[in-house]
């Protein structure tokens, strides 16, 4: 696959982003790769012509639009070639327009809406999905475009952090300084997504996430619901390997003991996950590290987890979920299933 939008990029940034897509691509067996295709294609027809995909009851736009806007990536499409190219440029087009209406920047630099009370999970999926976009991108006005809006998102995610150093559903100040793990994870992986596409990121903000997700670590290795308690969550706990991944955290002791509570209560053939909710965010998150873990331990957990969701595809292509909708798991499992493509940075190994 060509990037000659990269040569647009500083070479240091470039050299680190897109040095193994392409070795990475094609690995997918055509059953897994024929039942991605089916899932995209649905997500192609529940989009919105003004761009956007929902959950139900018309809830979460801006973090449906990003997640499945990210999905259709991981396939090799780019806002200008491929398959998928007019969905994603959609998709673009309408967070673009939420952060900057008719061209006016939103003052806040927040990518969505005050009046959803989860706004912060849209606003972290957008960071990360536009940020892989920008990589792409070879129109210097619509770079420019997303150098700002990408700019502005991180200084609001900034002002947004709580005094624990964690975030919330909404911002620190409209939510009385709530925080909690699954949001705050959201975000520190937008914000890593963002800082690898070259947008500058304040240290201390990663730095002070770390530190919030190691205060609400428990001693056997489980990260809990919130700084205040609530018990240990394996989905939180992925979530939080993910990126610690991301931030080139391997080996060090406490991601390790991350790890080995994930070993002891994911598993990739099972509905492990559904005892304690949430089984596709849990997954979307453990994939992330077990392919990164690579060997025969991703080899195995790839396996055991595609045959988990291939037998669970309905026959429109979507996978089906009365909580959040079918937009969610399919846009979380077809993602899962891609992984071996390798398309996007912050996927990769």
């Amino acid at each position: 696959m060509h990037r000659r939008g990269v040569v647009l990029m500083l070479v240091v940034v470039v050299s680190s982003w897109y040095a193994a897509p392409a070795a990475q691509a094609g690995r997918i067996d055509p059953k897994t790769k024929a039942a991605v295709a089916r899932g995209l294609d649905w997500l192609v027809r529940e989009q919105r012509r003004q761009g956007y995909w929902e959950a139900n009851q018309t809830q979460y736009r801006v973090a449906m639009t990003a997640l499945a806007g990210n999905a259709l990536l991981c396939e090799g499409s780019t806002t200008l070639r491929g398959k998928y190219s007019k969905n994603i440029r959609l998709a673009v087009d309408y967070l673009l327009e939420l952060a900057e209406p008719q061209g006016v920047a939103n003052p806040s630099g927040l990518i969505g809406y005050k009046n959803d009370y989860h706004y912060m999970y849209g606003h972290g999926f957008s960071m990360l999905f536009l940020s892989q976009v920008f990589g792409e991108e070879e129109d210097p006005e619509r770079r420019d475009q997303l150098r700002r809006v990408l700019t502005r998102a991180v200084t609001f995610c900034g002002q947004a952090q709580t005094t624990a150093g964690g975030w919330g559903y909404v911002s620190a100040k409209d939510g009385g300084d709530f925080d909690e793990g699954s949001t705050c994870i959201t975000q520190v992986q937008g914000l890593r997504a963002c800082r690898n596409a070259g947008i500058p990121v304040p240290k201390e903000l990663i730095d002070r996430a770390v530190e919030y997700i190691k205060k609400c670590t428990t001693p056997e290795g489980g990260v809990q619901y919130s700084i205040k308690g609530g018990g240990a969550r394996p989905p939180i706990t992925a979530a939080a390997v993910a990126c610690l991944f991301n931030s080139g955290e391997f080996d060090n002791d406490f991601a390790k003991k991350l790890l080995g509570y994930c070993r002891q209560n994911l598993s990739a053939g099972g509905d492990d996950g559904r005892t304690f909710g949430h089984w596709h965010y849990s997954h979307y998150y453990y994939a992330q590290v077990m392919y990164r873990v690579g060997g025969d331990e991703w080899k195995n957990y790839s396996r055991g987890v595609s045959q988990n969701i291939l037998r669970k595809q309905s026959a429109d292509g979507s996978w089906k979920d009365s909580q959040i909708g079918s937009v969610y798991t399919t846009a979380i499992n077809a993602t899962i299933l891609q992984l071996e493509n390798g398309f996007l940075p912050i996927y990769q190994r």
